[in-house]
């Protein structure tokens, strides 16, 4: 029902910056994107993956893993059913593959996009 397709991944130099687009698809009258929390999620070669930043269903509230903190900002837009990853200061170790995930407030269902990769190398 619900799609989630990421764009924006790509190679950047360190101290770079990437912006990740996750465009959301599949809403009904009685579910839209506006009933989701939005996180963005990675995973490194070796490593577990690992929450990024969480945005509540309004753009509100916002959390992130403290790697990031003051670096990336996550934001919304509901009209146009999109969450998007702003990356700068990019750093080697931000080197990962990135997935969008939706989590819905009123029941369990869970929706992850297909992943993006990121590198950061010179």
């Amino acid at each position: 029902q619900v799609q989630l397709v990421e764009s924006g991944g790509g190679l950047v130099q360190p101290g770079g910056s990437l912006r990740l687009s996750c465009a959301a698809s599949g809403f009904t009258f009685s579910d839209s994107f506006s009933d989701y929390t939005m996180r963005w999620y990675r995973q490194a070669p070796g490593k577990e993956r690992e929450l990024v930043a969480t945005i509540t269903r309004a753009g509100g509230s916002t959390n992130y893993a403290d790697s990031v903190k003051g670096r990336f900002t996550i934001s919304r837009d509901n009209g146009k059913n999109t969450v998007y990853l702003q990356m700068n200061s990019l750093k080697p170790e931000d080197t990962a593959v990135y997935y969008c995930y939706a989590r819905s407030i009123y029941n369990t269902f869970e929706y992850w996009g297909q992943g993006t990769q990121v590198t950061v190398s010179s």
